[in-house]
This record gives C-alpha cells, structure tokens and sequence, in this order.
C-alpha cells in the first residue's frame, strides 16, 4: 500500500484529537456528578437538589478543571465543549413566549388616543384572562360593542393613519379592515418569530425547537441541555430596543430630589393622618383609644427609599442621581411618576425621565453588616414625543469584547446615518453625559471626554460577564422585536424519552456491539480482532467530530451510528472473503492481501454501496429536520470514517502483522470449512422468487391502504398535560401504564420537578369537543389512579378544581 507513513499520521492526528475533544465531555460529566452528589448528600427534595446543583455548580464555573501547563479550562469552558445531546436524551428547557398583540395593534395606530380604541383594548386584555379566544377577536368583539357603529376601525385615528393610509382608508367599513390588520399582525409575529430563532440559533445549543402555536401568538421554544432560566428569560424577552440619551448631572438633580422630599413628606403625612383617624373613628368605641404602635407610626419620606447622589466638588459631578434598594425601586418610581413631584422639575427638565442601571450590585450596611442589593437611578433628557436622538436601527454590528481595563463589554458598529449622528451628539456633550439604554435599562453612562467620530462605540458595566455581553450582542445583531414578548410558561425538562427508555437504548446499543466484537473474532480469528480494532478506531473518530464542529446527539443519531457499525463490519466482511477466496486458489497471503483490497477485489463493491448510501444521507440531511436530520449528520459521519477505518486502517494491521512472518489466517478452526459448499442456482428458482415478492408487495400496499400508517405525536400533535404527583415518578413506567388506556404509549417526560409529568397523547387527536376533552381526562385519571393518592376524586384531579391541589392535572 502507498503512502503508509501519511496514513498512519493523518491517523495517528485524528485519534489525538479525537481524544482531545472527548476528554472535555469526560471533565464536564466529572464536575456534574460531583455536583449531584453534593446535593443528594444534603437534601431528599427534587426541587432542592436541582438548586444545590446549580449553587455548586455556579460555585465552580470559572475555577481551572484542566490545567495543560500552557492553557487552563474552566467549568464553562468544558461545558461549552463536551459533546451536545439533544432534548430526547438530555432534556432542556421548555419555554412559551406570548407576543403581545395588544402592542402591536397600539402600534399600528400609531399610539391612537381614541378613548373606544384604548377601552376595547383594556377590557379585551381583562377578557383573555378567562376565554379561549385570541387577543384579536376579543378586541373586534369589545370595539364593535362600545362603538355601536359610531366610530369605524378605518378612523383617521385608529387605523386609517400614515402608515396604513395605503392599505386603510376611511371609507372602509370594519369587516373590509379585520383581514388587513389581521394579516399586519401575522406579519408582525412572523417577524418575532423570525427575530427569536435568529438569537437562539447564536445562544449556542444544537437543535433547538422553535414553532408558532396556531395563530393566538404563542411561540413554543425547546432548548436542548440549557438549564439557566434567568438567562433565557433575558435573552427571549428583551425587545432589543437599543437608545442613546443625553443624562442629567447629579449637580443639575440635587435640588429637584431635596423640594421632591418636602412634597413627598408632606402627602405621606396626610396619608398618615387619614389613615389614624379612620381607625379611630371604627375602632374608638370599642378598644376606647388607638394602640401606640398605629398612632406612633413613622413617617417616611422620598430620601428613606432613594438616597440622592449631591457633589460636594467638580469631582464627585457623576451621571448617577441617586441609589436605592432593589425592593425600593417601585416605590420611587411611584414617588417620581406623581403629578405634585413632577411639576417640581425646572422647564428645561419638565420632559426627564427617570431609568435604572442594568446590573444591581451588593453593598454592606455598616452598622448592621446586613448585605443588600443596590441600584443606581439616571436622568434621562428626554422630550416630548419621547423619542431618543440615536436608535438602534443605526447599529450594523455588535460583538463580544474585552475592554480596556479587560472586563467584558459589547462592541458596537454604526453605519453612516449613525456614525455622523453619533459624532454630533458626543460633539455637544464634551465634559457632559451620554448614556446607553437598552428596554429602558441603563447599561452605561460616561463623561464625554472627546468627541466620537468613528461610529464605534460599546455597552460596558464593571460586572458585565461574558455570556451577558455576548447576549446582548447577540440579541442586537438578531434585531428589535416588534412588540414585547412574554415568556407566560417556563420550566426545565426532563429527558422526552424518559430515562428508562435512554437507558435501555444506550444499553442495546453496547450490546449490540459486543455481539458483533464476539462474531468477527469466532468466525475470523486474528483477522477479527483487527476489525474490531478498527471498528473502536472509527467509534472514536464519529464521536470526536461530533464533539469538535458542536452537532448534537439525540436517539436517532444513535441509530445511525449503530447503522453505519453494521455498514463498517460489512465492508471487512467483504473483504475478508475476498482475501479468503484468493487463498483457496492458492495464492499467497500478501498477494491475497493486496488483491482483496484492490480496486478488483473488494474495494469497488465497498465504494459503490457507500457512495450510494452516502447520497441517501446527505438528501436526509438537506431535507430533512428535528430527529431525520440527527440521523442523517451521524450516518454521513460514520459512512465516511467507516470508508478511512475499514479500508486504510484495516490494511496498515494485517500488512504491519503479515510482515512479521506470522501465520495469520482468515478463520478459525472451528469456521474453516463453514460455507464453503453451499452453492445456490438462484436463476433456476427465480420464478418462484417473483410469486414471492408480489406477494409481498401486494400484501403490504393493501395494508397501507386499508390499516394506514400509524403516525406520532410529532407528526399529528396531542393533547398535552402537566399532571402533579406527590412523589418523583418514572416517566417510562408512567408510559407503559397509560398505553393500556390509550391503545399507543403517549409521550411522557419530566417537567420541571421530577414528582412532575408532562403528558402528550395522540388519543382521537382529529377530533376536537369539550365531550373528547373530558374522555381524554377521564381516561388519563384511571390510568394514573396507582400512582395518586388514595381517595383523590376525578374532581380533584381535573384543572379547575378550587381546592388545595397538590396534585393533579
């Protein structure tokens, strides 16, 4: 065989580095279980060992886990590069965002005013809480109620404005304009809908689920292996509303927050007052005067919430007006936002808003050594119409980055428009300051100490980490949402496959391969035990390119490994018997070596069956999605490590062991002789081979016609339930129980707790009735009834019951 020496390095390459990336995999699962055992030693509760876990793990995120001399690898790291699995195998976290339709038909009216426009949006919102209608129709439904035909959809001041006056005109009736703001709000979701997948895809999980649920403006959302909720929740509902404001100086805000105290003081007072002499009036007959502790009761004012930041020098002039507690902050936005506070802000501050720094930080009250979290308080110079001078439309790009003193912070990009417009606003505030504003949170806001007219600029906060700025980054390249986006439903799942039934797989799956390592060794002997060599050799490579380009493993990629297993034994099978036919003609062992590997040996039939499999995959890949193409990406893999495994590394053994002198054969003593008599006439008995196969045929076209394809959850969709239980159980066995009751075995996986079940089953799916409903209930009820408490009634268990539930649907 030619070039041995550049086989055998590309080889030896491969495995080092195949080894390299399965070792991250090895030290992250080290850390985990670490991790769970901790908290199984200090608690008995599922929900609390899931915290510890996170506590533990959160402890150790960035402490060195491998330590190469030349390069260290925190816990994050690792974890970022061990092999991905996906939501069947590892579970995730499943979310459901409602887009807000009541933003976007506020938007489309361009912020109407119409009092009968902004009733029917109230009291549609007041009606979502208990129908099952879309926002949409119950906001036709309210409108068409309290305009009586007074006022049309297609006002000037609703709808027929500027931006639709191309789509809507006033002469318009109600019905001709429902289809045209219905189709608006399609596209506007559609948008979102697009927005989200463009920053999940750059979240870093494999495969993620992203769908619209019908048309009631719900997007589901599953993220394989993601456990951290805040983070999600941060990344999915931001709206990405990027702003540049010019800030107040604490000097220009001292003496607003001093006069805004006195007022403050003063109602609080008043309040107090009312509130003491209203006692007095109920209670006085009867406890004959008001207890101490009501008559006594301290007043409060603006400065025990908010302590203003005053200067007492040119150097302590700051674009933070003032701190707080976190808890305190809704109190003083309620202090602020008064008529009687505002009206204390000078003409050149009438249009101030007040905004609060993105990040909290903890500080330690001397007196007490209590920790709090703390926030600071910004001016925003804002106007009328509220509009900032600098957008986020301007951004082109935006980046992860270490600054200047190496902390984290988001690169920012303009393009002209904002570059220029950025150049003028940092002009006219040298000495002054600008801050940078993201869904109403101050990220940064520094002094101005030369103009910027390069168009760059960036988001930096002293405790910013590095997945928070490559969020951001990420959420800003995505775009800004056109409404905001609720997430109304979270929770960490389990395993959709449960973990009996992954078990079992895994199990099957190493089984196999040991059936197939005995086999080649009895029937091949030494010829075997290399075959089983190279078959670990080319185990090792697919799960090292699966590791290295970041592509996850669910069940069904599984499959296709074990697939391409069977694909790699029979390339050596054939040609081992090719070899093996050499030899009977009496050739010698090298020449029969080289000729069963030649091209007019074995290798045609090998490269033309997997070539021919190789196109059948990569068709899948391209076409196909979810499980069909987690299959497709390990098949591909394993066709062509099996090619480099079967055919090179193969050759490099038994040439390396036949050079040796050695006797090396191709049998064993036991299956010398074995098959080698059998001749077959298949072209004499291809007739009765025909019957056969029509038979067939026609046997299994009138089976697909008359009993039909038996499709899955995924493809017809279910029922879904989330049923409580008052102790952890097993999804599978929770499975196998209600196929009894339901014909097929349903989909069951953990959701959230582990004493808590998520159950989606296909039972009479094309039917759609309250009646159906209360069936499916019914049945799931005494399916269940061996794992609920004794005496729990079907009452109980249904949703709606008003009792104490603890568990139950």
């Amino acid at each position: 065989m030619q070039n041995k020496g550049l086989i055998k390095l590309f080889a030896i390459l491969f495995g080092i580095v195949s080894i390299y990336q399965l070792s991250f995999t090895w030290f992250t699962n080290g850390v985990e279980n670490n991790a769970k055992e901790y908290a199984e030693s200090r608690s008995n509760d599922g929900k609390e060992i899931a915290s510890l876990e996170r506590v533990y793990l959160d402890s150790v995120a960035n402490k060195p886990v491998i330590d190469l001399g030349f390069s260290k690898f925190s816990y994050n790291d690792i974890r970022d590069k061990e092999l991905n699995l996906g939501l069947d195998l590892k579970g995730g976290i499943n979310a459901i965002l409602q887009v807000s339709v009541k933003d976007i038909l506020i938007g489309l009216s361009n912020d109407s005013k119409n009092p009968i426009f902004n009733e029917a949006l109230e009291k549609a919102t007041e009606a979502q809480k208990s129908s099952d209608k879309t926002f949409l129709d119950l906001f036709f439904n309210e409108f068409e109620k309290l305009s009586a035909g007074k006022v049309k959809l297609s006002d000037p001041s609703i709808f027929g404005n500027k931006s639709l006056r191309e789509k809507i005109n006033f002469k318009l009736s109600d019905e001709e304009v429902k289809p045209i703001i219905e189709a608006e709000i399609s596209g506007s979701i559609s948008t979102a809908f697009e927005v989200l997948r463009s920053r999940i895809d750059k979240f870093g999980v494999t495969q993620p689920n992203i769908q619209r649920i019908g048309n009631s403006g719900r997007i589901l959302i599953e993220l394989p292996g993601a456990k951290d909720i805040d983070r999600v929740k941060k990344l999915l509902q931001s709206t990405a509303e990027l702003q540049f404001w010019e800030v107040y100086s604490n000097q220009e805000t001292a003496n607003f927050f001093f006069a805004a105290n006195s007022v403050v003081e003063n109602f609080l007072k008043a309040e107090t007052k009312v509130d003491t002499t209203t006692v007095k009036d109920e209670l006085g007959d009867l406890l004959g005067e008001v207890s101490d502790s009501i008559a006594t009761k301290k007043i409060n004012n603006l400065f025990s919430v908010l302590t203003p930041s005053v200067p007492q020098s040119e150097n302590q002039v700051s674009s933070v007006i003032g701190t707080a507690k976190v808890a305190d902050t809704a109190t003083v936005n309620t202090y602020l936002s008064r008529k009687d506070v505002r009206a204390l802000l000078s003409n050149e501050m009438k249009h101030a808003k007040f905004l609060w720094d993105a990040k909290p930080f903890t500080s330690t009250i001397t007196s007490t050594g209590e920790n709090v979290e703390l926030i600071y308080l910004y001016g925003i110079k804002s106007n009328r119409e509220d509009v900032a001078p600098i957008e986020g439309d301007v951004i082109d790009d935006a980046s992860q980055e270490y600054g200047q003193t190496g902390k984290p912070e988001v690169s920012m990009t303009m393009n002209a428009t904002g570059s220029k417009q950025w150049g003028k606003m940092t002009t006219e505030n040298v000495g002054k300051f600008v801050a940078v504003v993201l869904d109403d949170y101050v990220y940064t806001a520094p002094s101005v100490n030369v103009a910027i007219t390069t168009g760059r600029t960036s988001i930096s906060g002293g405790s910013m980490t590095v997945e928070e700025a490559q969020d951001i980054a990420n959420v800003l390249k995505a775009g800004k949402l056109p409404a905001a986006a609720h997430i109304i439903q979270s929770e960490i799942v389990g395993p959709s496959l449960g973990q009996q039934a992954i078990d079992s797989s895994i199990s099957s799956f190493f089984l196999a391969l040991l059936i197939v390592f005995i086999w080649m060794i009895f029937y091949y002997g030494k010829a075997g035990v290399i075959a089983d060599f190279a078959l670990i050799v080319n185990l090792l490579f697919i799960f090292g390119i699966l590791t290295a380009f970041g592509a996850v493993l669910t069940l069904p990629g599984i499959a296709g490994i074990i697939l391409t297993i069977g694909i790699a034994v029979d390339a050596n099978v054939i040609i081992y018997e090719r070899i093996k036919e050499e030899l009977n003609l009496g050739k010698g062992l090298k020449a029969s070596i080289k000729y069963g590997f030649s091209y007019d040996g074995a290798f045609s039939a090998i490269l033309d069956a997997n070539v021919t499999s190789l196109l059948t995959g990569v068709i899948l890949y391209v076409f196909g999605t979810g499980p069909v193409k987690g299959f497709a990406y390990t098949f591909i893999v394993g066709i062509i490590t099996s090619l480099f495994t079967a055919i090179f590394i193969t050759r490099l053994l038994i040439d390396w062991y036949a050079n040796k002198g050695k006797i090396f054969t191709f049998n064993t003593s036991i299956t010398k002789k074995w098959f080698t008599k059998i001749n077959v006439d298949f072209l004499k008995i291809r007739k009765i081979a025909y019957v056969i196969s029509a038979t067939f045929i026609i046997i299994s076209i009138v089976s697909l016609f008359t009993n039909k394809l038996n499709y899955g959850v995924d493809f017809v969709g279910g029922r879904s339930y989330v049923v409580k239980f008052d102790k952890s159980i097993s999804a599978t066995d929770v499975s196998l129980k209600l196929k009894d009751v339901f014909g097929d075995a349903p989909e069951v996986k953990t959701y959230g707790e582990e004493s808590q079940l998520k159950i989606t089953t296909k039972y009479k799916i094309e039917e759609e009735s309250n009646h159906i409903d209360d069936e499916v209930q019914n049945l799931l009820f005494n399916g269940l009834k061996q794992y609920n408490p004794e005496g729990l009634t079907l009452e109980e268990f249904k949703p709606g019951y008003d009792g104490d539930k603890k568990v139950g649907i």
